[in-house]
């Protein structure tokens, strides 16, 4: 693997809209981020994601960009995103943006002109359809619910297509105008002085041309948008342009968000040549996925966690490095979906920190994740913000569940979990903001936050703090960030052991991922304990005992551990 300037870094995804306040009017903004980039620095955070920030009339929260180049009004001015980065800078932070090119708002003035002349210059901008005999062109589903087809206004066979909300029109990758607008764009962000891009939905850009129907995978009719990326030919040839005109150029750092792309094509990726530096690893998202919608899903179990990531990294480690989350603006928290009702506690917490970041990978931390923020308990569906929530609340209905049932099948998945307000402290409205936040803050924020935290050496905040810093500690970082992983006593139920292998070090990562105490036995004496998550708890025994030239280790409930071994 080509060693990069990020490979040792920690990266940190904002949503600015719930991160800090800076102007007191309840919805967060750049000035909000500016105030506590020192916060950042201080946890060891050297790369800053930020969702979209661009003008937007916020369907989507922002993913629908009605102006690439304006900062919409909520977040301040192109001054203050400037400042951000100039501050940001003398504190060695990297600014990401996100890049939504798949998909624009129907607001913007390319889709307002494509809708005064849709066979025009504009109109091939869009992928705009006639219809068959007044029904949709085909029968995909969007990823919110319903065709991805909409009437388009004042015709009565026209179609435009929509691959999210029918707000957000797909944008003609076909068309090669289109694309040149799309990279003057991001050379005009590079030149500002962002790092690079999060590239949203990037694998979409590439549609099946034929528009033919799949079979329909539920009442609807209709089928999964998978269905259609797992047909669609040739993005790569559109990512290498991209890469070769707007990016190289510029050294960008870029990550792309594929949730569907074929494993066999991880090298053109992020191999020596790939499109993109990394792509996020969503291996244990995409578990117990239900194909009828959230009321299908099924509880992630530790090990299908622990199989997830095992296999994600035996087949991309040798070919690039993939980002790894907990969690992010798109899921729920992952203290919640990932623990036990047992492990929901700070030890688990930690437990969950250390697996992700002792795996092998750029680790992507989601505000608030490092101090353990769980799910919001939502008493009625009129405290969900979130469109995708509001459309699995409506199918899990039209599956006979009473509101009550539905709401609570809905809470468990909802983004809106991961867009409450980031909890600062026990202040009003969790120290976010002095004004009634746009999203209400979690019940719990007295309990979890970051000033009660920050002054405690065995917070979740500390703990996150020495496993970053462990990327950088001169001694480990060989073995941290690029030592080979490797699975060791997989024969083990509800437990995470893998070695990341140095050239000169060796380190032993085992995580019992159960609330009953276990006893396991390697092959190696251990020279040093490097982390615990257990080391101020009374949970903490004498845990080690040679047995010959190994070792034996009594773990308790949740413990987590990093251990040094012989090579």
């Amino acid at each position: 693997m080509e060693r990069k300037w990020w490979h040792e870094k920690t990266a940190y995804q904002i949503y600015p809209k719930s991160f800090m306040d800076g102007n007191g009017d309840g919805i967060g903004d750049l000035k909000g981020i500016t105030q506590k980039l020192d916060y950042l620095k201080g946890l060891g955070i050297g790369i800053v994601w930020i969702s979209p920030i661009y003008r937007s009339p916020f369907v989507d929260q922002g993913y629908d960009i009605s102006d690439y180049y304006g900062v919409d009004p909520v977040f301040g001015t192109m001054e203050d995103m400037d400042e951000l980065l100039a501050e940001a800078k003398k504190r060695d932070i990297r600014i990401v943006m996100d890049l939504v090119v798949n998909h624009c708002s129907d607001r913007h003035e390319w889709f307002q002109k494509a809708l005064k002349d849709p066979f025009g210059k504009y109109g091939d901008y869009f992928y705009i359809k006639e219809g068959k005999n007044g029904k949709p062109p085909c029968n995909w589903r969007s990823y919110f619910g319903g065709s991805v087809w909409e009437r388009l206004p004042g015709y009565e066979n026209l179609f435009y297509l929509h691959m999210f909300a029918k707000e957000q029109p797909d944008l003609n990758w076909e068309n090669p105008e289109l694309r040149q607008e799309i990279y003057r764009m991001i050379r005009w962000w590079l030149e500002k002085g962002i790092a690079g891009f999060r590239l949203d939905a990037i694998i979409n850009i590439k549609k099946d041309l034929r528009f033919q129907d799949f079979p329909a995978d539920r009442d609807d009719g209709l089928c999964a948008p998978a269905v259609m990326v797992r047909h669609a030919k040739g993005v790569h040839d559109f990512l290498r342009e991209m890469k070769r005109e707007a990016f190289a150029p510029y050294q960008a750092f870029t990550i792309g968000e594929l949730f569907d792309f074929r494993p066999e094509e991880m090298e053109l990726y992020i191999g020596k040549n790939g499109c993109f530096e990394s792509i996020f690893d969503f291996s244990p998202h995409v578990l117990g996925g239900g194909e009828k919608g959230w009321y299908d899903r099924k509880p992630v179990t530790p090990d299908a966690f622990r199989n997830a990531v095992y296999e994600s990294k035996r087949m991309s480690q040798s070919i690039g490095m993939m980002a790894n989350i907990i969690e992010n603006h798109d899921e729920p928290r992952g203290a919640s979906r990932y623990l036990p009702e047992a492990g929901r506690n700070e030890t688990g917490k930690k437990m969950l920190a250390g697996i992700s970041l002792m795996t092998i990978g750029l680790p992507f931390l989601y505000q608030g994740q490092e101090i353990g923020m769980t799910n919001k308990r939502f008493r009625s569906i009129e405290e969900v913000d979130d469109i995708n929530t509001l459309d699995e609340y409506q199918v899990t209905l039209g599956q006979g569940f009473d509101e009550a049932e539905a709401l609570q099948i809905v809470a468990e998945m909802s983004r809106d979990n991961a867009r409450t307000p980031m909890q600062w402290s026990s202040d009003l409205y969790a120290g976010f903001s002095k004004a009634v936040p746009w999203l209400r803050e979690n019940d719990n924020y007295r309990e979890i936050n970051v000033a009660e935290q920050e002054g405690r050496a065995d917070s979740v905040l500390s703990f996150y703090k020495k496993l970053i810093a462990l990327r950088t500690d001169p001694v480990y970082t060989e073995a941290v960030v690029y030592g080979e992983q490797i699975p060791v006593l997989e024969e083990e139920t509800n437990f995470i052991g893998f070695y990341r292998k140095g050239a000169e070090k060796t380190l032993l990562v085992l995580a019992n991922y159960r609330k009953e105490k276990r006893e396991v036995t390697i092959s190696q004496a251990i020279k040093k304990v490097i982390i615990d998550n257990c080391e101020d708890r009374d949970c903490r025994e004498h845990l080690i005992a040679k047995t010959g030239e190994g070792s034996r280790i009594s773990m308790e409930g949740y413990q987590f551990l990093v251990v040094e071994v012989g090579n």
